[in-house]
């Protein structure tokens, strides 16, 4: 048996329906389309999430998942954790050791009617103040 003697399965081929081939052939004049419409002219293509005018889905639902570029930093009150104020340098490090901050935490702000007179005590870019 050789590969010149291959023969597809019976019936797992057929012909291809050539269409507007005149009346005789059974798909003429129309072509199997329809009478009038958008569907039946030439060059008609369907939208990818068209739903017959009806509201397609993915405008139906609200929209979620968007991530700010931004990162707001950890805001910290001066006047409720006074350990920060004795700290004799402000680091990020010194901060954990007196308040319990979450290890993803990148920035922090003190804030607070006491919060200007820590500047000169910060030693990190990632600290800053409400006041200057």
């Amino acid at each position: 048996m050789g590969i010149e003697n291959l023969t597809p399965a019976e019936g797992s081929t057929a012909n291809r329906k050539r269409v507007g081939r005149g009346q005789g052939s059974g798909t003429g004049k129309t072509a199997a389309r329809g009478q009038k419409g958008q569907k039946s002219r030439t060059g008609y293509k369907r939208k990818r999430n068209f739903e017959g005018g009806q509201q397609p889905l993915a405008k139906r639902l609200p929209k979620i998942g968007f991530t700010s570029r931004y990162v707001k930093p950890y805001v910290i009150n001066v006047e409720k954790v006074t350990d920060i104020a004795g700290l004799a340098e402000i680091t990020m490090e010194t901060i954990r050791s007196v308040h319990k901050i979450s290890a993803t935490v990148t920035k922090v702000k003190l804030v607070g009617a006491t919060a200007k007179d820590l500047v000169s005590k910060i030693k990190d870019e990632n600290i800053t103040t409400t006041g200057k």
